[in-house]
């Protein structure tokens, strides 16, 4: 068969499918792209002409289409996702940012950058890079460090491995990220012959590793002397759709859950054993317990610095068992290694417990402790959501959003304060309930990566919160959304600044320089945000009292397009406490008393910081 390069690329991205549990799926729901040098004649002749079912969808920024693909792909629970398509120059280095987002998040994505001429008879053609070092040096290169897989196809004849290369990490857990293909803009337009079989239906099957059998019983022995076990639920937990054994996990041995950013949903609130959120923003129920533990057992989590709070935590001399589809995440903390998929080692360790272990389970004491301080969190919870005022405390905002979501609506946010007073505050109803990027928490996620997630999950409701800042940063993808007929609700926080790096910047002693949207005078900026949401489309609601705001929520479920609410809150009121700690460095000199005091505080916090080097068992 006769196809250039950019043909062949879009005929086998459509016939690329995953397999999990005997059901299959689409493994590239589409194609986000802006065209330009360097891609309209190859992907953007192919994409135009193609018969295959890969839908191309027009984005309006380079790192927000990035952004969709990791939101579709996190809602898929990874097991489909977007491919990605830009000019060279800019618009290939404009997606660096998202790549590096997908990669630390653990999100597959296919990044489709153009690139220079190979043939190089057109050297130095528009926005190339040139190296003294190297002819064979573009942009394209600062991709490497943020992608899991990188290549550059200068010959048609090197296509079918490099896709085939491609296609096995985005479908591996453990080794998924971003994956780039850089694609050189004369060979996208150069013809060759190619095999049928490349282009045949072929299925990725996605792997569900078991547990070791001397590990699951080194773990079981080691769980069977713990007195107050907490479990840690991380992302990992919703990737493998684990949440029913996780539930019955903490059910038939009386464990409480915690959870992180990313496994926030993995029991919905209300159940015995959910503590909520741990970490830096996390509810002091989950916190107390962490204190107190003896034994941690992290289900699919990575352990980031929020979640350990600056590794001030968990106590001293804590094991901990770390069950995880990656060696690298299951050895952190010098934890007992069970590296297995989160499904199916939840569900052999429990049996591991009943076997070896039976009857072992927590005290009743311990669980009367758990559900009393969970009891006593929700209290705080309750008050945090009925404050009102005007403007309005963030927390009534999250409480009414949080009313209005239901059992099938799902939150999104990315950057900002939000994130941390959402990881505290929002009741999820289950899994794929809460959606918050929290591992690069990049600005200008927020409505981007509600797009994708709508899109994956059409029959949701999708409530994306986001505050001024992160507005200002990427706005222009509520265009996308209109243009697509793609329903978000966006709920737009102006606190006239930064309000999560004020509160920082003044806690290190850096007075909140530059985190304020006013004049030098202090005069506040006649930005209307929502007019300028209307501006892109969008129908605009502008409530002003906690009832106008829940009223403005209801109308937005009952539309069919994309609605905007904008509402002004008050940056001073702060969400509760976790009770916990986040390393951010204070400066050791400085001129004020202010800020000496604040340096002795910080030293003194960080004494706490435990090392976590006893080995397991």
């Amino acid at each position: 068969m006769r196809l250039t390069v950019a043909q062949a690329v879009v005929r086998f991205l459509a016939a690329q499918h995953t397999e999990r549990d005997g059901v299959e799926h689409r493994l590239f729901g589409g194609v986000f792209g802006i065209f330009g040098h360097g891609n309209v004649a190859g992907l953007g002749q192919a994409l135009a002409t193609t018969t295959e079912d890969l839908p191309y969808h027009l984005s309006r920024n380079e790192q927000a289409m990035v952004h969709t693909a990791a939101a579709y792909a996190r809602a898929a629970n990874r097991l489909s996702t977007l491919a990605c398509t830009t000019s060279i120059g800019p618009g290939a280095t404009n997606m660096i940012t998202g790549a590096a987002g997908a990669t630390i998040n653990r999100l597959p994505v296919l990044l489709l950058p153009g690139d220079i001429f190979a043939t190089r008879v057109a050297s130095p053609v528009l926005q190339e890079l040139e190296d003294t070092r190297s002819y064979d040096i573009s942009v394209n290169d600062c991709f490497k460090p943020v992608s899991r897989f990188w290549d550059r196809v200068n010959r048609p004849e090197q296509l079918p491995a490099s896709l085939l290369a491609a296609m096995r990490v985005l479908t591996d857990p453990a080794e998924t990220g971003a994956v780039t293909l850089a694609l050189p803009q004369d060979v996208q337009a150069e013809a060759a012959d190619w095999p049928e079989e490349l282009f045949a239906r072929r299925v990725w099957h996605i792997p569900r590793p078991r547990p070791e059998r001397a590990a699951l019983t080194r773990a079981a022995e080691l769980i069977r002397t713990a007195e107050r076990p907490l479990i840690v639920a991380g992302g990992g937990v919703i990737y493998s759709e684990a949440a029913q054994e996780l539930r019955a996990f903490a059910e038939t041995f009386g464990v409480p859950v915690a959870e992180t950013q990313a496994g926030k949903g993995a029991l919905p609130h209300g159940h015995p054993m959910a503590m909520g959120a741990i970490g830096a923003t996390g509810s002091t129920a989950a916190n107390a317990l962490a204190r107190e533990a003896d034994l941690i057992i992290g289900v699919g989590t990575r352990y980031s610095d929020f979640t350990t709070a600056s590794h001030t935590l968990f106590a001293d001399g804590a094991a901990f068992v770390n069950l995880n589809i990656t060696g690298f995440d299951a050895a952190k903390l010098s934890g007992l290694q069970l590296v297995a998929d989160a499904r199916e080692g939840l569900s052999e360790l429990a049996a591991e417990l009943d076997t070896a272990c039976a009857g072992w389970a927590t005290s009743a004491g311990y669980r009367s402790r758990a559900a009393e301080l969970s009891r006593a969190w929700d209290a705080v919870v309750d008050e945090a959501y009925s404050l009102d005022g005007s403007p309005l405390p963030q927390s009534a905002v999250i409480g009414a959003v949080n009313a209005a979501a239901g059992d099938d609506g799902v939150v999104l946010c990315a950057a900002g304060s939000m994130p941390g007073d959402l990881h505290k505050l929002w009741r999820p109803s289950g899994p794929g309930s809460y959606h918050v990027e929290y591992g690069y928490s990049c600005m200008g996620y927020e409505i981007a990566g509600g797009l994708g997630v709508k899109l994956a999950v059409p029959d949701r409701e999708v409530f994306v919160m986001v505050g001024d800042g992160s507005y200002l940063m990427m706005a222009q993808e509520l265009v996308t959304a209109v243009a697509e007929g793609v329903k978000l609700t966006v709920v737009l926080v102006d606190n006239s600044g930064f309000a999560s790096i004020g509160r920082l910047s003044e806690s290190v002693g850096a007075e909140r320089l530059g985190t304020s949207y006013a004049y030098r005078d202090g005069t506040p900026l006649p930005v209307d945000l929502a007019a300028n949401a209307a501006s892109l489309g969008a129908t605009v609601l502008r409530p002003e009292t906690l009832d106008e705001l829940r009223k403005a929520l209801e109308a937005a479920r009952s539309a069919t397009a994309c609605t905007v609410i904008y509402v002004r809150t008050d940056p001073l009121i702060d969400g509760p406490s976790s009770q916990a700690w986040w390393d951010v460095p204070v400066a050791e000199v400085s001129a004020t008393a202010a800020g000496q005091d604040i340096r002795t505080e910080y030293d003194t916090a960080r004494q706490d910081r435990r090392r976590h080097l006893t080995p397991p068992g």
